[in-house]
């Protein structure tokens, strides 16, 4: 397995990485690591790496993206979603360092630090002219109360501030906690001396501070943003401090990185930093191991830490709901070998436990076992669902909690020919099946798998026995199932089912050899010693 790190990554996280004995670790930097994309199973980025359809496009194998850090806008999400490809980043691993940076930018315009030094070592003495403000008393207005936010919080508290904030997913309760009080943003900007902003950049975040949003603020009010440079309009910015309206701001980030001759970097009340907030020695360190970790996790037991482009779980969730994961997969493959005609609604029944639980991961199990008989590439707990909706699928999730449930999936795959069902669930840890098209049979799900339907008439096994045994085909497990007599009010034969697992696959010839029988309705060959999803 083939490890491509395309950036700077601390010591301690590479050592991680080569301690694994069959992995191949290979140190490159931005402008080298493209040669290595056709072979690597893993990428691990920062942020100056760009991720782009055609990175995806030339890494056919790539299995999973790790971005040392929080955003992961320098990664084509849709596109590696598309191709199959995990995304996971670090959220929260450079937290204290960007709130450190915060505080310091906001030190440096209350006290005019960098225009102090800068004057001072040209041999003037203008201290006059350097009369700063205090932070205390001040109202401090936080947008976006994440784990950046909040350790802003932490640290501005000492300085004795009012703090207010701005978050569409924090509770009153949680702001109570943090001891702040949250406002809408046009309360926020009238009431804030200083305004920083830690939000991600969304369709409703680009230029979020405007030239309305700059209308709206209190006179004299500093603005820090070591977020995304997009959240700020630059030519509002700019007016907005030549006009008096904003008396100075902290830029850690610009739209354009690095910025070149940005007018408003000309602005003596603009403090710019090179995009260093969360740049220490402490953050690179917890960012880089912490990336390797989730990584080997990943690629070792598949359990996906910090995913974006996949149902978010907790390590403890993904290691319970494993089992299940393969359970579902492999029903939905079973599925797409024995159903006629041409699909066109997956429902998927959860019973028992499982029915009160996150399922997105399961049901993008089944999907993906679904899909994966008649893709040219992989479909997996990625881009499933993605992948289903372009072809027009349906898909349905239903739910029956409860005790009296056993912890089971119900898979259903309606066609243009009818329904086709079949139900699973976990025997000593293992996935097992109990039942095909309403017919009760409890049969294995793995290895080289012949499913048939027949007659309900006596020879039809002793048949299936001979033919296969005929052609040295031994038969590992044979299962039976017929349906239940009392629920028939019909003279006519029952049909029965037959689940034969082999040691190696039924060919052709054979399959055309067991339908010479009269009896035997349906054949189909069930490969289940891959998974869909890996």
């Amino acid at each position: 397995m083939k490890i491509l790190v395309a950036e700077p990554l601390a010591p301690a996280a590479l050592e991680m990485l080569r301690a694994e004995p069959a992995w191949d670790v290979i140190q490159a930097d931005p402008k080298t690591y493209e040669p290595h994309l056709p072979d690597c199973d893993a990428l691990i980025v920062r942020s100056a790496v760009k991720v782009t359809p055609d990175v995806l496009e030339r890494a056919r194998k790539l299995r999973v993206i790790g971005r040392a850090g929080v955003g992961v806008d320098n990664v084509d999400l849709p596109a590696a979603t598309e191709a199959g490809v995990l995304v996971m980043n670090t959220p929260g691993g450079n937290a204290v360092s960007v709130a450190e940076h915060t505080l310091a930018l906001m030190l440096s315009m209350a006290r005019s630090v960098p225009q102090a030094s800068a004057s001072t070592k040209t041999g003037k003495w203008e201290k006059k002219k350097f009369l700063g403000n205090e932070l205390r008393g001040k109202t401090l207005g936080i947008v976006g109360l994440g784990s950046i936010g909040r350790e802003v919080v932490r640290r501005a508290r000492p300085f004795e501030m009012r703090i207010v904030g701005n978050d569409p997913y924090v509770s009153s309760q949680t702001a109570h906690d943090l001891g702040i009080e949250l406002m809408s943003l046009p309360q926020l900007y009238a009431a804030s001396d200083y305004i920083t902003l830690h939000v991600s950049l969304t369709p409703e975040t680009d230029h979020m501070l405007n030239a309305d949003a700059f209308s709206q603020m209190k006179p004299g009010v500093r603005i820090v943003n070591c977020a995304r440079g997009e959240l700020i309009d630059a030519a509002a910015l700019e007016d907005a401090i030549q006009n008096g309206r904003v008396a100075g701001a902290a830029l850690d980030v610009f739209e354009k990185e690095p910025p070149g001759e940005l007018p408003l970097l000309q602005l003596d009340p603009v403090i710019a930093t090179p995009h260093i907030a969360g740049s220490t020695e402490e953050a690179q360190e917890i960012v880089g191991t912490r990336i390797v970790e989730q990584l080997i996790e990943y690629l070792k037991t598949g359990v996906a830490l910090n995913a974006v482009n996949m149902p978010a779980l907790t390590a403890e969730q993904y290691r319970a709901l494993g089992p299940y994961v393969n359970l579902a997969e492999r029903l939905g493959l079973f599925l797409s070998h024995i159903t006629a005609g041409n699909a066109h609604t997956i429902r998927l029944i959860y019973y028992g436990r499982l029915a009160d639980g996150n399922t997105q991961i399961l049901r993008n199990a089944g999907i993906a076992g679904v899909l994966s008989r008649s893709l040219e590439f992989r479909a997996n707990l990625v881009n499933a669902m993605q992948i289903a909706s372009h072809r027009g699928f349906r898909v349905v999730e239903q739910r029956e909690p409860g005790l009296a449930h056993m912890d089971s999936i119900r898979l259903e795959l309606e066609s243009d020919a009818g329904s086709f069902s079949a139900v699973g669930a976990l025997v000593l840890d293992k996935p097992r099946l109990l039942q095909v098209e309403g017919i009760s049979c409890e049969a294995t799900l793995d290895g080289n798998l012949t499913y048939s339907k027949n007659l309900d008439v006596p020879g039809v096994i002793g048949y299936i026995g001979t033919v296969l045994g005929k052609n040295g085909i031994n038969i590992a497990n044979f299962a039976l199932g017929r349906q239940d007599p009392n629920h028939q009010a019909t003279s006519h034969p029952l049909t029965a089912i037959s689940i034969i697992e082999t040691d190696q696959p039924v060919p052709d010839n054979v399959i055309a050899q067991l339908f010479e029988n009269p009896a035997i309705q349906f054949v189909r060959r069930v490969p289940l010693s891959r998974a869909a999803t890996a």
